[in-house]
Protein backbone atom coordinates (compact mmCIF):
# COMPACT_ATOMS: atom_id res chain seq x y z
CA UNK A 1 0.00 0.00 0.00
CA UNK A 2 1.71 2.98 -1.10
CA UNK A 3 1.85 5.68 2.04
CA UNK A 4 -0.49 9.15 2.00
CA UNK A 5 0.88 11.97 0.28
CA UNK A 6 2.22 15.30 2.42
CA UNK A 7 -1.16 17.64 0.83
CA UNK A 8 0.88 20.90 2.06
CA UNK A 9 3.38 19.91 -1.39
CA UNK A 10 3.06 20.22 -4.50
CA UNK A 11 4.58 18.06 -7.31
CA UNK A 12 7.36 20.29 -7.10
CA UNK A 13 7.61 19.81 -3.37
CA UNK A 14 7.35 23.34 -2.91
CA UNK A 15 4.65 24.00 0.08
CA UNK A 16 1.22 25.82 -0.68
CA UNK A 17 -1.92 25.99 0.94
CA UNK A 18 -4.32 22.93 0.02
CA UNK A 19 -7.28 24.01 -2.16
CA UNK A 20 -10.41 22.36 -0.05
CA UNK A 21 -12.80 24.08 -1.95
CA UNK A 22 -14.41 21.29 -3.51
CA UNK A 23 -14.82 19.36 -0.18
CA UNK A 24 -18.33 19.08 1.10
CA UNK A 25 -18.74 21.48 4.59
CA UNK A 26 -19.37 19.22 7.21
CA UNK A 27 -19.29 18.72 11.06
CA UNK A 28 -15.59 18.70 12.36
CA UNK A 29 -14.56 17.95 16.08
CA UNK A 30 -11.25 17.39 17.14
CA UNK A 31 -9.84 17.11 20.99
CA UNK A 32 -6.41 17.78 22.15
CA UNK A 33 -4.89 16.87 24.91
CA UNK A 34 -1.47 18.07 27.11
CA UNK A 35 0.04 18.22 30.44
CA UNK A 36 2.50 20.50 32.27
CA UNK A 37 4.34 18.89 34.96
CA UNK A 38 5.09 21.43 37.79
CA UNK A 39 6.58 21.26 41.96
CA UNK A 40 3.39 20.28 44.25
CA UNK A 41 4.06 23.71 45.79
CA UNK A 42 2.74 25.15 42.19
CA UNK A 43 0.20 23.51 42.29
CA UNK A 44 -0.73 24.78 45.52
CA UNK A 45 -0.37 27.77 44.93
CA UNK A 46 -2.65 27.72 41.58
CA UNK A 47 -5.29 25.79 42.85
CA UNK A 48 -5.18 28.33 46.15
CA UNK A 49 -5.47 31.59 44.31
CA UNK A 50 -2.49 32.90 45.76
CA UNK A 51 -0.63 33.25 42.20
CA UNK A 52 0.61 36.59 42.61
CA UNK A 53 -0.13 37.47 38.78
CA UNK A 54 -4.05 36.68 39.15
CA UNK A 55 -6.31 33.65 38.40
CA UNK A 56 -3.73 31.02 36.30
CA UNK A 57 -6.18 28.56 35.37
CA UNK A 58 -8.71 31.29 33.69
CA UNK A 59 -6.51 33.21 32.48
CA UNK A 60 -4.90 29.76 30.52
CA UNK A 61 -8.12 28.62 29.30
CA UNK A 62 -8.94 31.92 28.10
CA UNK A 63 -5.15 31.74 25.96
CA UNK A 64 -6.41 28.62 25.17
CA UNK A 65 -9.91 29.51 23.43
CA UNK A 66 -8.16 32.72 22.13
CA UNK A 67 -5.11 30.67 20.27
CA UNK A 68 -7.57 28.31 18.69
CA UNK A 69 -9.52 31.37 17.14
CA UNK A 70 -5.58 32.35 16.00
CA UNK A 71 -4.40 29.27 14.39
CA UNK A 72 -4.20 30.53 11.01
CA UNK A 73 -2.34 33.38 11.85
CA UNK A 74 0.35 31.29 13.24
CA UNK A 75 0.23 28.29 11.54
CA UNK A 76 1.51 29.42 7.89
CA UNK A 77 -0.65 27.07 6.37
CA UNK A 78 -3.62 26.24 8.13
CA UNK A 79 -6.96 27.72 6.56
CA UNK A 80 -9.03 30.55 8.76
CA UNK A 81 -11.88 28.71 10.23
CA UNK A 82 -15.39 29.97 11.51
CA UNK A 83 -15.50 27.85 14.99
CA UNK A 84 -18.78 26.88 16.56
CA UNK A 85 -17.01 26.07 19.75
CA UNK A 86 -13.66 25.52 21.99
CA UNK A 87 -13.67 24.80 25.14
CA UNK A 88 -10.38 24.19 27.18
CA UNK A 89 -10.37 21.61 30.71
CA UNK A 90 -7.82 21.87 32.68
CA UNK A 91 -7.72 19.37 35.19
CA UNK A 92 -4.79 18.91 38.12
CA UNK A 93 -3.92 15.30 38.84
CA UNK A 94 -1.02 14.67 41.10
CA UNK A 95 1.86 17.13 40.18
CA UNK A 96 0.36 18.46 37.03
CA UNK A 97 -2.65 20.15 35.16
CA UNK A 98 -3.72 18.30 32.19
CA UNK A 99 -5.36 20.14 29.56
CA UNK A 100 -8.11 19.34 27.17
CA UNK A 101 -9.18 21.37 23.97
CA UNK A 102 -11.99 20.65 22.15
CA UNK A 103 -12.64 22.53 19.29
CA UNK A 104 -15.82 22.13 16.50
CA UNK A 105 -16.67 23.79 13.15
CA UNK A 106 -18.76 22.63 10.47
CA UNK A 107 -16.92 23.27 7.15
CA UNK A 108 -14.56 21.77 4.80
CA UNK A 109 -11.40 21.17 6.79
CA UNK A 110 -10.82 20.22 10.13
CA UNK A 111 -10.06 21.47 13.30
CA UNK A 112 -7.41 19.63 14.68
CA UNK A 113 -4.74 22.32 14.77
CA UNK A 114 -6.86 24.46 16.38
CA UNK A 115 -7.03 21.76 19.17
CA UNK A 116 -3.44 21.36 19.42
CA UNK A 117 -3.00 24.89 19.51
CA UNK A 118 -4.94 25.80 22.00
CA UNK A 119 -3.45 22.88 24.19
CA UNK A 120 -0.07 24.50 23.30
CA UNK A 121 -1.11 28.28 24.41
CA UNK A 122 -2.95 26.84 27.38
CA UNK A 123 0.07 25.28 28.37
CA UNK A 124 2.34 28.01 27.83
CA UNK A 125 0.12 30.71 29.77
CA UNK A 126 0.33 28.26 32.68
CA UNK A 127 4.30 28.05 32.50
CA UNK A 128 4.41 32.20 31.88
CA UNK A 129 2.12 32.96 34.68
CA UNK A 130 4.18 30.68 37.26
CA UNK A 131 8.00 30.63 36.33
CA UNK A 132 8.64 33.06 38.85
CA UNK A 133 8.87 30.02 41.21
CA UNK A 134 9.13 27.38 38.95
CA UNK A 135 11.25 27.60 35.89
CA UNK A 136 11.52 23.79 35.96
CA UNK A 137 7.67 23.02 34.66
CA UNK A 138 7.81 20.69 31.65
CA UNK A 139 5.27 20.35 29.30
CA UNK A 140 4.36 16.96 27.68
CA UNK A 141 2.37 14.98 25.69
CA UNK A 142 0.60 17.00 23.66
CA UNK A 143 -1.31 14.95 21.35
CA UNK A 144 -4.57 14.51 19.37
CA UNK A 145 -6.67 12.18 20.58
CA UNK A 146 -10.11 12.47 18.46
CA UNK A 147 -10.97 13.89 15.29
CA UNK A 148 -14.48 13.23 13.57
CA UNK A 149 -15.70 14.38 10.34
CA UNK A 150 -14.34 15.02 6.49
CA UNK A 151 -13.39 12.47 4.08
CA UNK A 152 -10.86 10.65 6.08
CA UNK A 153 -13.35 9.69 8.59
CA UNK A 154 -12.84 9.48 12.12
CA UNK A 155 -9.47 8.62 13.91
CA UNK A 156 -9.10 7.82 17.58
CA UNK A 157 -5.68 7.75 19.69
CA UNK A 158 -4.63 4.64 21.09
Amino acid sequence: MPSPALTHLDAAGHAHMVDVSAKAATHRKAVATGAIIMQPQTLEMILSGAASKGDVLATARIAGIMAAKKTADIIPLCHPLSLSSVTVDLAPNDNRIEITATVTTTGATGVEMEALTAVSAAALTLYDMCKAVDRGMQIENIKLLHKSGGRSGDYNAA
